[in-house]
């Protein structure tokens, strides 16, 4: 059931007070009273009504200046007021519009009348109440959608920072908290790509330190830009060399397809850049090596300086198949050649003897897609 109207009746005489009382209360309405101006204002604050009907003569405190008090509180400025008055109707009207009361009735007062303005008034009451309850509201929405923006902007300004030292999946999951511990040591089957550029060495050995620094920028921007494309983790770079794995720290479907196809974009996205280097003098070109097999990886290094790496016999594999590439080969082992046999076309690179490995590795080079 909604809560009655609450209406604060004010005279001096206390036989107007209890007629308008009792006719409010027949009517549902909740009654409280006051015999002053002074005492009506003390109930205001103590009650709270939503609605006052305010004689205009009265001893110590007319009922204008109560009202004009009332007008002074920005907690009762919007109260609705009714100056109650046997005086000249007219004359009183405009002292009582200039005191801020909202509407005059003069007694002998007319029942009806009377019942007809407080309903009026209380609904208007009621709805400047819905509305600054809505504005509450609103701001309260506003204050919760500002805080989430600042926690956004402050959570976007620490992922760009994790982004310089870790892949964008594994800073994602740091941010967010996507997972239980993504630095955490644990063993996950992925694809290992290694990748480096034939020649550098040399090249580094006789070219200008900006000459090097320049051509490691164009490199480095031409891979990072497919390693992303392909959402691969870059999990290392040294100088040239860079070794990026695929289905950790995020599982993604067909790692290993995912790996040639980049290899493939790679190989064609140095050559574009070998063609400029040439014109240099710069005598390079570019190999890859790609395993697929299990590995333990997590978070290497110390406090306040983290890598993400990986650690296992296919690091190794992908890094020594790297080193046997010709320039222009995509050198893959047996294991991984057989998730991809469909995709792609290959020729056989023999049997390698590896540093590390006891037995001769069958390696293939991709020669492209078959489709």
């Amino acid at each position: 059931m909604n809560t009655p109207a609450k209406i604060l009746v004010v005279d001096d005489t206390p036989r107007n007070v209890k007629l308008l009382a009792d006719l409010l209360a027949v009517k549902g309405y909740d009654v409280v009273t006051a015999l002053s101006g002074r005492e009506a204002l003390v109930r205001v604050e103590a009650d709270q009504p939503d609605l006052i009907l305010l004689d205009v003569v009265m001893p110590e405190m007319s009922g204008y200046e109560a009202c004009r008090k009332i007008r002074d509180n920005p907690a009762t400025a919007m109260l609705p007021v009714v100056m109650v008055t046997a005086l000249d109707p007219s004359e009183e009207r405009v002292k009582g519009i200039e005191a801020g009361a909202d509407d005059f009735l003069t007694k002998p007062i007319n029942q009806a009348e009377l019942l007809a303005r407080v309903k009026s008034l209380l609904r208007i009451k009621e709805l400047h109440d819905t509305v600054q309850a809505q504005a509450g509201e609103l701001a309260g929405w506003n204050k919760a959608l500002q805080q989430r923006v600042e926690e956004q902007v402050n959570q976007l300004e620490r992922l760009d920072r994790l982004k310089r030292f870790f892949s964008p999946q594994l800073a994602e999951l740091i941010v967010t908290g996507g997972a239980e511990d993504p630095l955490k040591t644990h063993r996950r089957e992925v694809t290992v790509v290694f990748l480096d550029l034939r020649g550098f060495t040399a090249f580094a050995e006789t070219a200008e330190p900006e000459e090097v620094m320049g051509v490691l920028r164009e490199y480095h921007a031409a891979m990072g830009k497919l390693i992303l494309q392909h959402e691969g983790t870059l999990e290392r770079f040294t100088g040239d060399g860079m070794m990026i794995f695929f289905n950790d720290p995020v599982p993604v479907a067909n790692p290993a397809e995912r790996a040639i196809r980049m290899a493939l974009e790679m190989r064609q996205s140095v050559a574009e850049l070998t063609v400029k280097w040439r014109k240099l003098g710069y005598e390079l070109d570019f190999g890859i090596g790609i395993a697929q097999g299990y590995a333990t990886i997590g978070g290497i290094g110390f406090e306040g300086r983290w890598d993400y790496g990986a650690i296992g016999t296919v690091t190794n594999l992908a890094s020594r198949l790297c080193g046997e590439a010709k320039p222009g080969q995509i050198l893959v082992s047996q294991r991984l050649l057989g998730t991809v046999e469909e995709l792609v076309e290959v020729e056989s690179a023999g049997e390698l003897t590896l540093k590390g490995f006891h037995r001769p590795i069958t390696a293939h080079n991709i020669l492209g897609l078959k489709y």
